[in-house]
């Protein structure tokens, strides 16, 4: 679709709608895909009976709505702010917002450069609380800036605290970002992150379903929450509580059957308590970007196998760690106490004993053995039973 479509084209009748219609309204979606853009435009324009499944006190709100719309007007502003209307059918339309069915948009206004169905193929969500901690801030940085170092775009919903957090850690890795807004995308809201949804813009892309000028309001956020879902192969929410919009955004990505992740926090912080009552029902404990993407990345980019530190005793053979372990911790002990300890012979035991002596982990004590200071210390008080 361009711009250059006749006056009752499909690009021009979507973007009335879109002044018309709230977003995910999934009556309007089925008329759509029942009756096609043209007739509802023909429909709310007066020009026939209503459409039905709504009241008719709702039906004239439409139709008060239809006459103040100028989708001419709308595409000009668009085209001033350099931004564009992506419908379904074009060729930059990212095909996974289909899976919304009737609460697909009906159409997404995007401002940047890149393709957006092309980012939208490996991207993930990072969300969470907006008056997040330290913790919450570090931990959506963090993650952001790995993944995009890694090669994935971050896409969040350009509020304060985590999506902020997450929208700068992308940028200062010299990553690819994505704001999904409420509103108009001309009009950046919060006002507080002007500076950073035009950066956004600069470096990659801002998008939203109202059209130029639309302000947002609290049913705007939580359906704008359906669409980050949709567009990414998954969703990690660092912080939220229980009543966290992000939590929104998770359990649409679990319908969806997108991958759904979760940072854990201090179980005393209210802040995680969403997150962890995600963790107890579907949702993946991930803490850094290498977990996210053994998830949401293609087969064969697995998170490295997670371990302590090796200490020297693992280096041990087993029969020689057995003979250590037999050790008491506080006292020498003969070999043939040694020996009952370590299940092998009297024999066997001494000749491990030599051998733990030239590496410093036991040393002699006239007829008996004793774990030497070195052997405690890297034990944590070594001996038996520790």
């Amino acid at each position: 679709m361009s711009v250059g479509d006749e006056p009752d084209g499909e690009l021009i009748g979507r973007v009335f709608l879109a002044r018309v219609i709230e977003p995910g309204d999934e009556v309007a979606g089925r008329w759509v895909r029942e009756y096609g853009v043209r007739e509802v435009v023909r429909r709310l324009r007066g020009g026939g009976v209503p459409l039905p499944g709504v009241s008719d006190k709702r039906w004239a709100g439409l139709l008060g709505r239809a006459a103040a719309a100028e989708p001419g007007r709308d595409l000009a502003v668009a085209r001033d702010a350099g931004v564009r209307f992506v419908g379904p059918g074009d060729a930059e339309w990212p095909g996974q917002l289909d899976d919304l069915g009737d609460a697909r948009p009906l159409g997404l206004w995007v401002r940047g450069k890149p393709s957006l169905r092309m980012w939208a193929l490996r991207s993930v969500a990072v969300v969470g609380a907006r008056a997040c901690t330290e913790y919450g801030a570090h931990m959506a940085a963090t993650l952001a800036a790995d993944l995009a170092e890694r090669g994935w775009v971050v896409v969040s919903g350009g509020a304060y605290g985590v999506d902020g957090a997450a929208h700068r850690g992308a940028l200062g890795a010299g990553g690819a970002t994505v704001a999904v807004l409420a509103c108009g995308v001309d009009r950046p809201y919060p006002r507080g992150h002007t500076q950073l949804i035009s950066r956004i813009a600069e470096q990659g892309l801002v998008i939203g379903e109202l059209p130029p000028g639309d302000h947002p309001t609290p049913s705007r956020f939580v359906l704008r929450n359906r669409v980050i879902a949709a567009l990414t192969r998954g969703t990690v929410v660092v912080e939220a509580a229980h009543r966290s919009g992000s939590l929104v955004t998770a359990r649409a990505a679990q319908r969806l059957g997108r991958h759904t992740m979760g940072v854990p926090g201090p179980a005393t912080s209210g802040l995680s308590a969403g997150v962890h009552e995600l963790l107890r029902g579907e949702a993946v404990l991930v803490t850094d970007a290498a977990e996210v993407v053994e998830l949401v990345g293609d087969m064969g980019e697995l998170a490295p196998d997670r371990r302590g530190p090796v200490l020297p005793r693992d280096l041990l053979d087993a029969a020689a760690r057995r003979v250590l372990a037999a050790l008491p911790g506080s006292r020498a002990a003969t070999p043939d106490e040694i020996a009952r300890g370590a299940l092998t012979t009297r024999d066997d035991a001494i000749a491990r004993l030599y051998e733990l002596r030239s590496l410093g982990y036991v040393e002699r004590h006239g007829d008996g053995w004793k774990l030497t200071r070195q052997a405690m210390i890297s034990a944590g008080g070594g001996g038996r039973g520790c």
